[in-house]
This record gives structure tokens, sequence and C-alpha cells, in this order.
């Protein structure tokens, strides 16, 4: 049998009105479909384990987010939203949610790439991709405006680089494009790479 976490309770009860029927209904339907699943707090957000990491959810302050840790090697990349952390882009009603049918096969076809000890291959870019990494004038003039933020960013590796860059970038509207500069530029000062809260300390 699996097992809940408490913390997992607490984090629910403190989160926003709209996002604690979508976590719960998350929850549910994880176990159903994975009655062996581990409960467990990590990154400040609840994660579900079975024979290694499996999925996770959060809530934010105007949407939630679930995802497989695996889901690349089942998910169609079609289904996938750029715009947010996950599999399911920004969820910020049950509505907008997969049926439950649907999660569950996704539950059942994340079992059977953890029962077969399946791992995501690292994604190497070639000498040729790095070359062509360039920041937009803009993203730069913000940078260098932070000290902190401009050292964390050259010490940063080509990967992570990228991934703020391209988190900046591919905003869809200049307000959203600005205020993610604001926060690449704090979150850099601060040392932090762009996907900080779900990396390992």
């Amino acid at each position: 049998m699996g097992t809940r976490d408490k913390r997992i309770d607490a984090y629910i009860a403190r989160s926003a009105d709209f996002a604690q029927p979508i976590l719960r209904t998350l929850r549910e339907i994880v176990h159903q479909g994975c009655p062996e699943v581990v409960e467990e707090l990590k990154w400040s957000s609840p994660h579900f384990n079975y024979k290694g990491m499996f999925c996770g959810m959060a809530a934010f302050k105007e949407h939630c987010v679930f995802g497989f840790w695996k889901g690349s090697l089942f998910l169609d990349p079609k289904d996938k939203a750029a715009e947010a952390m996950g599999n399911f882009g920004r969820i910020a009603s049950l509505k907008e949610l997969p049926a439950k049918k649907v999660l569950l096969g996704y539950i059942k076809k994340a079992m059977e790439v953890n029962d077969a000890g399946l791992t995501v291959p690292r994604k190497t870019a070639s000498p040729a991709e790095k070359k062509t990494l360039k920041a937009p004038p803009y993203f730069l003039a913000a940078v260098k405006k932070n000290k902190k933020a401009l050292a964390t960013f050259e010490a940063f590796p080509y990967s992570k680089k990228k991934d703020y860059i391209e988190w900046v970038t591919e905003a869809k509207s200049e307000e959203t494009r600005q205020r993610r500069l604001q926060t690449s530029v704090q979150w850099m000062a601060e040392g932090k790479s762009r996907n900080w809260k779900y990396e390992r300390c």
C-alpha cells in the first residue's frame, strides 16, 4: 500500500481556494491509479514516488501544475504546454484537468516506465548549437544592471543560460515577457537557476 504525507494535507489546506479542489482531485487520481505511490514534500511542493521519481503537483497564485518526471517518454509533445512547468500547462479550474480516464491512462504508462527502469536521456547541446545561443539585447541589458545576476548568468553552463533566455523570449505578451525578465534577474541575483525549485539540493 502507498503512504500519505500529512505535509501534503497542510500544503493543500493553505493553497488558494481555487487550487484546493484541483490538488485534492489530482492526489486522489494518483492514488487510485497507483495504489503503491508514496507521498512526500519535495522542493516545497507535493511529489509522488513509485520506484523512483514519479509525478508532482504545485499551486501558484492563479494556477496549478501537474506533471510526470518521465513524461517525455510517453506523452505526446503536442499535448504539452510551454507556458508553465508540468505536462498539462496552467490549470486554473477542475474543468481544465484532463479527463480522469485519460489521467489514469498516463499514470499506468508512467508506472510501466518506472517498472522498466527507463531513464530520460540528458539533452546535450552540440558545439554548433552553443555558438547560436544569443541573448537579446534587452535581456542582457537587464541582467547587466544587477552585478550578482550578471555574475551568476556568466558562470552558468550553456543549458542553464538557455533555460532563462528561452523562458523570457518565448513569452506571448510583452507584459509576460517583462514579468519573466524581472523574475529572472531576481532569481539569478540569488544564484538560482531557472528550475531551481525542482533541482536536488
